[in-house]
């Protein structure tokens, strides 16, 4: 697997998560979290999760990307997790040349973001398992391509 398309909800830096229907990208509300995204995140377009909802996926960068924003990046790893009792993992993923790894201390940011996103909602529990390599990553997209 080389690159997937990412459709980017929600920018890093903002505590503003935008709600799109994920299989027609199109926007439907915005609502404000308890935690600023600490990373552009976003689902895998063409794929289909566990939950109903596409394949959400962390873009691991420093570049401004927008909500609404289309990218190609490269999978690098998986953070399972955990939410109402539902496995809702999230891909891991950089741009193509860009030579990052997750380390402990990206682990560490998006723990304490998972942990608490959510705060203002005490009625929903969510919780980071463990963080995988790029093929527990492409195993996870292969799952989840949609069928055409």
């Amino acid at each position: 697997m080389n690159t997937i398309k990412v459709f980017i909800e929600n920018e890093a830096g903002s505590n503003q998560k935008n709600i799109f229907n994920e299989k027609t990208q199109e926007f439907i509300k915005t609502v404000t979290v308890s935690r600023s995204y600490p990373y552009p995140y976003g689902f895998i377009l063409g794929t289909t999760s566990g939950d109903g909802d596409n394949l959400d996926c962390f873009i691991i960068t420093k570049r401004l990307l927008k909500s609404g924003q289309i990218v190609e990046v490269e999978p690098i790893g998986l953070m399972e997790q955990v939410d109402n009792g539902e496995e809702d993992n999230n891909v891991l993923a950089t741009f193509p040349g860009d030579s990052i790894t997750i380390t402990h201390d990206i682990e560490q940011v998006l723990t304490k973001f998972v942990n608490h996103v959510f705060d203002h909602l005490p009625e929903k529990v969510v919780s980071v398992g463990r963080f995988l390599d790029r093929i527990a990553a492409e195993a996870a997209i292969e799952q989840s391509i949609d069928s055409e």
